[in-house]
């Protein structure tokens, strides 16, 4: 069974968006019910017309509740990514556990297939690739990169270093990009542009890493 929790892990020292974290569960269920309208906004209007007031409106809450939790609307934003983000993350680990990974392309493979999978069932996914990335405090990498590239070298002996991360940051942008341009053109996902963003991801990878994963074996 592949390590997830090369994939789980922790980020240390990084900021959280709400403004105040929910200790009990009555809490924690009302924080999630104001990312819920969140998402159904997102995807009904786009990111870029969400307010605070829809939020409430469409939870059934009073704006000061959204303020308890959000100082304001990129902060309902940046909490919806972090969400989607852990959420991602789980469903890959859950997803490796249960898959054979044969050869390293297995692992980029299934973190394309997972990212597919949430557009289709995560409300208001399509924020992370509106949002910034996330990027290692090593060296400025995707922070998926590091946690791919460490569970590559845990699995296959490939080792983890600068040159794999920037290969494996750009693939995973390539592929991100046009799952997300997929999931434009056809709410289900257009199936061409999917089928491309597994064929060119791989031949990339192939390009870059293959001689690697060669001596590894």
């Amino acid at each position: 069974m592949p390590n997830i929790d090369l994939i789980l892990g922790a980020d240390h020292g990084r900021k959280r968006s709400v403004r105040t974290e929910p200790t009990q569960r009555r809490s924690s269920q009302r924080l999630d019910a104001l990312l819920d309208a969140a998402a159904e906004i997102v995807d009904e209007l786009g990111f870029e017309r969400l307010t605070t007031q829809m939020v409430a409106e469409r939870a059934g809450a009073s704006i000061g509740t959204v303020y308890r939790y959000f100082p304001d609307r990129v902060a309902v934003l940046h909490a919806l990514r972090e969400r989607g983000v852990r959420r991602y993350r789980e469903r890959l680990a859950e997803s490796m556990e249960r898959a054979d990974l044969a050869e390293w392309w297995d692992v980029v493979a299934l973190a394309l297939d997972v990212c597919t999978d949430l557009y289709r069932d995560e409300p208001g996914f399509s924020v992370l690739h509106a949002a910034p990335r996330e990027r290692s405090d090593r060296d400025g990498e995707p922070e998926l990169a590091h946690r791919v590239a460490r569970l590559m070298e845990h699995e296959f002996g490939i080792d983890d270093e600068a040159e794999v991360r920037f290969r494996l940051g750009v693939s995973l942008e390539i592929g991100g990009a046009l799952i997300h341009r997929a999931f434009e053109r056809d709410a289900a996902g257009d199936e061409r542009y999917l089928d491309e963003a597994r064929r060119v991801v791989r031949e990339y990878l192939d390009e870059h890493l293959a001689e690697r994963a060669s001596s590894a074996a």
